[in-house]
Order: structure tokens, then sequence, then C-alpha cells
């Protein structure tokens, strides 16, 4: 149940027009830190494409203890708000349907932003 993605055109159109214009010589400044703050889970085929995850959720497992369940969004992303990045310890995540069927199970190791399930 994948929905086909649209790629974007290669080349911009013609006729754009200058925002901004950066200072010469100034320095982009180096982020330092996690991208996401929050752990993030993406659930995608073997070529990459993210599933239609509509009605699926997620419960995160730190051993045998739940930690949160979250619902995935229908473009297959879950983000448990209750989990900050860079995960400090191993995690268990289980991937249910509406009807209480789990499909995947896997682990999530310390260290990680986000994480892909991919099949």
């Amino acid at each position: 149940m994948a929905v086909k993605r649209v790629k974007p055109k290669q080349m911009a159109s013609k006729g754009g027009k200058v925002i901004r214009r950066r200072a010469v010589g100034s320095r982009l400044v180096s982020a330092t830190g996690p991208t996401f703050i929050r752990l993030t889970v993406s659930w995608v085929q073997q070529n990459g494409v993210p599933f239609d995850t509509t009605g699926f959720f997620a419960r995160l497992y730190q051993g045998n203890r739940i930690v949160q369940t979250a619902a995935f969004d229908r473009f297959g992303v879950v983000r448990f708000s209750r989990v900050p990045t860079l995960t400090d310890v191993t995690y268990t995540i289980r991937v249910i349907d509406q009807n209480g069927v789990q499909f995947r199970q896997r682990t999530i190791p310390a260290g990680v932003q986000t994480y892909s399930i991919i099949g």
C-alpha cells in the first residue's frame, strides 16, 4: 500500500529572484548536537519509498518496560515525544496495526536520532 512519491524538478525554473544576499566572507556555523530532538522512526520499502501506515502504531520498549506508544502518520513516520536524542539506551520497537497484529519488531541501538525499518 505504498504511495508513489513525486520527485522535485532537477533545475529551478527561470525568472527566480534573489531574496537575500549573503555577505562576502561570512562563515557558516557548524551545527553541534543532534538534528532531531526526539526519536523518529520511519518504515520504508526496500527501494526507500515509505509505506502508507495509516492505522499503524508503534510501541517502544526498554527491556520489558514500555516507554511510549505512538501512532504512525500516513507517510511512514512515527515520533516518540518522550525519548530525547541521542538515545542513551537500546530500545525495542514493535509495529502493530489497528487490529493488534504485530508486523515488525526491531532493536534500536543506543546513540541514534532516527531509525528506519526497511521492509
